[in-house]
């Protein structure tokens, strides 16, 4: 995983069963993403449930997952104190 997170992203080898077992199981918490690579180079995003059954036809790329929480600078000053972690 911190390869992953160093590099952006990195492959995995079609017939690779244990890392496409290990990645599918870090994506199904959520740490990373699965992209499965297509014959024409494109890549087709993986959901949890499909990634689980871990087909060894294409190559995969894992990579870190963009923050779906993330907090831009357009908002007002004032509301950036919403955003702070707060202490339990």
């Amino acid at each position: 995983m911190d390869a992953v997170y160093s590099a952006g992203s990195l492959p995995i080898a079609a017939e690779d069963r244990a890392t496409k077992a290990m990645a599918t199981r870090l994506t199904i918490f959520g740490f990373v993403v699965l992209d499965e690579v297509q014959a024409d180079g494109t890549a087709r995003r993986l959901r949890p449930s499909e990634a689980i059954h871990g087909s060894t036809m294409h190559p995969w790329r894992i990579s870190r997952p963009s923050s779906r929480y993330a907090v831009g600078d357009d908002l007002p000053a004032s509301d950036l104190d919403l955003f702070v972690a707060q202490m339990a």
